[in-house]
């Protein structure tokens, strides 16, 4: 017996020995059997002859989505013209690389093709001839990536952070029926593909219960929806009680979570934290840039501690979420460094200017293996 109990310690130990750390694994591969963890490239990215760049991109992440490139305005500049040679070179690393391939975004009322509102002499179209210039969008695009994406960001913030609809050209137009319109078309092009609404300010209690009364109401109308993409363009004050509860109402409402746009600015803001509202801009200050010399320890510190407690909330709900999608690669060539300042210095993702992982990024790889 005893040599029988000496055998099983040292089995142990040797299993122990072998089994993988977290410094010793991507940041992909320490969530592998939790959830996919991606990025959001652009076009340079895609095309990049930096071979530490490309190498990052491909091992880090287990899944890509196009930041911009697949966006109304890029593929449809004037009607009846398109131009996919950006997105089809998105497609093709996807591809190349193995990695699950997410499209962004089909219906968007910001950076949607600049003619598709309007007629030719610049007045507003009907209802009838937007529903077909959507559905045509929709048709062309998806059906020409039809079978290699895996999903598709349909309808992309439709609704305002007090849970009403957005009155964007789409919804002044046709009504309220073009959510309907946009996921029943997206459905027909690709039947096995998962579709999604998406948006950002998640966390407020009355945009969660809008966004999933807005599910099952497509649900009940016949319409495909898989889930919803929580953006997660988070701040230090964000309230991670209302963003887990969150999670925990729309895993009630049997969607999958994605977790679609994370970033965390570490940058005083004007007005507090203003999601992802692209028409918010302010004027350059000092004080609004702290940190264009490099990010104090204790910031970094602070930094590490928040991402601790968003994976943390992430592992907990690991069977509710689907994806975590960074989004950007790397600090500098992060969104946040213009927006809603433009010119700052901001330090908002997983790898820094040098290409290199943030010290928040072995934290959470370790929480995997707790």
């Amino acid at each position: 017996m005893k040599k029988i109990l000496i055998c099983l310690a040292t089995a142990v130990c040797v299993l122990s020995a072998c089994a993988p750390q977290a410094k010793d694994v991507t940041l992909c591969e320490a969530f592998k059997d939790k959830f996919l963890v991606g990025a959001a490239v652009n076009q340079w990215q895609v095309k990049t002859q930096d071979a530490n760049l490309a190498n990052l991109i491909k091992t880090e992440f287990n899944c890509l989505v196009a930041e911009n490139c697949m966006k109304g305005e890029v593929v449809s500049p004037d009607e009846n013209v398109w131009d996919f040679k950006l997105a089809d070179e998105f497609v093709d690393l996807c591809e190349k690389n193995g990695q699950a391939c997410y499209g962004h975004c089909l219906v968007w009322h910001s950076q949607a093709p600049g003619w598709i509102f309007t007629d030719e002499n610049g007045k507003e179209v009907s209802r009838d001839v937007l529903i077909e210039r959507m559905k045509n969008h929709i048709r062309t695009v998806v059906g020409r990536y039809k079978g290699r994406v895996k999903a598709w960001d349909v309808v992309n913030e439709a609704i305002e952070d007090d849970g009403s609809f957005r009155h964007s050209p789409y919804y002044n137009i046709i009504g309220e029926d073009y959510f309907e319109i946009a996921f029943k078309t997206a459905h027909e092009v690709d039947p096995d593909c998962e579709l999604y609404y998406n948006d950002y300010s998640m966390d407020k209690p009355a945009k969660r219960d809008a966004v999933v009364a807005l599910v099952k109401s497509l649900r009940e109308k016949g319409c495909r929806v898989d889930g919803v993409g929580m953006q997660s363009h988070v701040a230090f004050d964000t309230p991670l009680d209302q963003y887990e509860a969150t999670i925990e109402a729309l895993a009630a409402a049997d969607c999958k979570v994605m977790i679609t746009e994370l970033d965390l600015s570490v940058l005083p803001w004007p007005n507090g934290n203003q999601g992802a509202e692209i028409s918010n801009n302010f004027e350059y200050a000092k004080a609004m840039d702290p940190y264009r010399d490099g990010l104090p320890e204790e910031k970094a510190q602070e930094q590490a501690d928040f991402f601790a407690k968003l994976f943390s909330i992430y592992l907990r709900h690991a069977d509710a979420i689907e994806r975590v999608n960074f989004w950007g690669v790397s600090d500098g060539d992060s969104w946040k460094n213009d927006w809603p300042i433009k010119g700052r210095t901001d330090y908002p993702l997983a790898f820094d200017r040098n290409l290199q992982p943030k010290k928040f990024v072995e934290v959470i790889k370790a929480l995997a293996f707790e």
